[in-house]
């Protein structure tokens, strides 16, 4: 697959097709503000049907619906190969489209790869339960996938979302629709022929584009069984609204953080510079778990500070290079809207915090804005309380544990935290208190394929990955047999 050879149109059914809507849409190169392509089509009704007719009948009559658990596995595994195989290439696509630095973009492909191989080894072990007849009747407990099912990714890490929700289900004998983020499709649609040449039979998994008119259609489709979405926890609002009104199908939703960092006294400091300015900035601060809210103890903050002003100040010195070179490590904003969006919570910040380092757009051309720290913001501000998602991070100092907790836990998120400390007991009693989802000690949080991945509060609902995310996708069946007939 050539990095020029992108694909703009609609997979269905195993086919590229031009879309019945007619409607297409623009993308640009966040780096260089040039035109990506022109011509990616939008689904609307008619080709969100089509899709949705093209999975039912691969669910309920194609192939598919005779594949033993092994025969799904021989196909993911081929998918995953064929992934790695064409990493650069889908790199290179990723990078153009949403801004993403090539090597980030690899290691994120290859782990949604890994995803498929890990659902794989799943697919021939989803065993069901048994119990005696000590009343009468033998019991039975069948898992049973639940048919067609949809997600919807969000634009900074498609090719991550892509695999946590087309595995499990694939794995479990459902099939798909996914439709890309509006932002960033290309390498999604690319994925296609890959699918194809991996041995999918024809409506197992459908590839479709376009942005709120599109998701909700699927959102609310009476033949969808579940929806998975990524993303704001304003439009998870309207997916599971929509969700409810239809046919009440399953809904998981992964809705963002405004995560914390909790620094204590006896903390490795280099270490815990490192990834809360390395580990906060992967993917320009565009990670949903991104632990935007630094709290640190008040006797080391000045050192705490400084060093962390220090790297925040080397990560924006070569600010602007083109995130296709191996050795980029920051890239831009992913488009106009979303860079304008971070500015205008740079421009509040100016009034409702202390700016210690950043707070400005690099460059004259790209969406490139500067690492930045706020420091001491006032009560209720909003680059404190907001999801930003952008390289935008405030700290606040702190005198007790108590204190930390009480910090960490005032939002109305929950999806991540991180806490750093020399202290085992004072990890795993932190860790106890923390009110989110996921939990990191001494590091950023990075999802593994193994265990859940998903919030509290606002932070959406239902888990990803490991066995809850395949649970996920599977149908509870009880039977009963009277012994005594």
């Amino acid at each position: 697959m050539a990095p020029n050879m992108m694909q703009t149109q609609l997979f269905i059914n195993n086919e590229y097709i031009d879309a019945k809507s007619g409607e297409t849409i623009t993308i640009y190169n966040p780096a260089d503000d040039t035109v990506v392509t022109d011509q990616i089509q939008i689904a609307g009704e008619q080709d969100v049907d089509a899709a949705v007719d093209a999975a039912t009948a691969a669910y309920k009559t194609g192939p598919w619906s005779k594949f033993t658990g092994a025969q799904r596995a021989a196909c993911m595994l081929k998918f995953a190969e064929l992934v790695e195989k064409n990493v650069d290439d889908i790199a290179h696509l990723e990078s153009i489209s949403m801004g993403m630095p090539f090597s980030v973009a690899k290691i994120m492909i290859s782990g949604g790869a890994n995803c498929f191989k890990y659902y794989a080894g799943w697919a021939d072990k989803i065993a069901g339960d048994t119990y005696p007849a000590d009343d009468g009747f033998y019991k039975i407990v069948q898992y049973e996938p639940l048919g067609v099912c949809a997600g919807l990714s969000a634009w900074n890490a498609t090719m991550l979302t892509l695999a946590w929700k087309i595995a499990p289900a694939l794995a479990a004998g459902n099939t798909y629709i996914f439709k890309s983020s509006e932002k960033a499709p290309v390498a999604a649609l690319a994925l296609g022929a890959l699918f194809k040449e991996a041995g999918f039979p024809p409506g197992v998994v459908n590839l479709v584009s376009g942005a709120g008119k599109t998701g909700a259609l699927l959102a609310s489709h009476m033949k969808i069984a579940k929806i998975s979405f990524t993303g704001s926890a304003t439009t998870g609002r309207r997916v599971q609204d929509a969700a409810t009104k239809s046919n009440l199908k399953r809904c998981t939703l992964e809705l963002g953080g405004k995560s914390p960092a909790l620094v204590f006294d006896d903390a490795n400091i280099p270490n815990a510079v490192a990834y809360c300015s390395q580990g906060f900035l992967v993917n320009t601060g565009q990670v949903c778990a991104a632990a935007s809210r630094t709290f640190v103890h008040e006797s080391i903050a000045e050192k705490f500070i400084e060093a962390l002003k220090s790297a925040y100040e080397a990560a924006g010195a070569n600010l602007g290079a083109d995130p296709r070179k191996p050795d980029t490590a920051l890239g831009p904003i992913v488009d106009k809207i979303q860079f304008d969006s971070v500015m205008s919570y740079i421009e509040s910040g100016k009034r409702e915090a202390d700016l210690l380092v950043g707070g400005a757009r690099a460059g004259e051309k790209g969406n490139f804005i500067l690492p930045t720290i706020f420091a001491n913001p006032k009560e209720g501000a909003k680059i404190y309380e907001e999801e930003i998602f952008g390289p935008v991070m405030t700290i606040k100092t702190f005198k007790t544990e108590e204190e930390a907790i009480e910090m960490a836990n005032k939002t109305t998120y929950g999806l991540s935290s991180t806490l750093y400390t020399n202290s085992v007991s004072r990890a795993l009693r932190v860790a106890g208190k923390l009110e989110a989802g996921t939990v990191a000690v001494n590091s950023s949080f990075m999802p593994s394929n193994q265990v859940p991945f998903g919030g509290y509060k606002m932070s959406g609902n239902g888990r990803e990955l490991g066995e809850a995310g395949l649970k996920a996708y599977l149908e509870t069946k009880s039977i009963l047999i009277n012994m005594a007939a």
